[in-house]
């Protein structure tokens, strides 16, 4: 099993998203994330969608998501030549003797607290997948109310490999 990164740019319709993750439902392709928001040109939006399988079965959902109709350019997101980001905000139980304990642990990652109560701080951390995964694994020591991840989206490095729609 491997996974890959695929970038979608296509029309800011109602019921785009739904296509595209139905595509997936139907033939059994798994979605290890996806996200998507509009781009600087309102028309359009960019999906950036992670899915896992062996190399046959990434260049089926290739060819597949290309084919709709709705799909103005689909590329890969290779690591070596892409920015990766995911964000994540983490609600931790925090008694006064605990507090400074994960304000330090946030510190090193260079994570931001941006709500504190009597009894929890919201964590908000972007990175990496291996550096969500690295935080996360320090706080096991400390009750996790809740937690909101993103998913991982990114762009290619450079300007090489921009596509431009009219």
């Amino acid at each position: 099993m491997q996974k890959k990164v695929f970038q979608l740019l296509v029309d800011n319709t109602s019921g785009v998203l739904s296509r595209i993750s139905g595509l997936f439902s139907r033939r059994g392709y798994n979605i290890e994330s996806i996200t998507a928001g509009v781009t600087a040109d309102p028309r359009f939006t960019r999906i950036t969608i992670v899915a896992s399988g062996d190399e046959d079965i990434l260049d089926q959902i290739e060819k597949q998501v290309a084919k709709l109709e709705d799909v103005r350019d689909i590329k890969e997101l290779k690591p070596e030549t892409s920015v990766y980001r995911e964000l994540v905000l983490i609600k931790v139980k925090t008694g006064p003797e605990q507090r400074q304990g994960v304000i330090s642990v946030a510190d090193i990652f260079r994570a931001k607290i941006i709500d504190v109560s009597a009894e929890s701080l919201i964590i908000e951390l972007t990175g990496n997948l291996a550096k969500v995964d690295a935080f996360l694994s320090l706080l096991e020591g400390y009750e996790i109310l809740e937690l909101a991840r993103t998913g991982t989206t990114g762009l290619g490095r450079g300007t090489d490999n921009i596509t431009y729609l009219s």
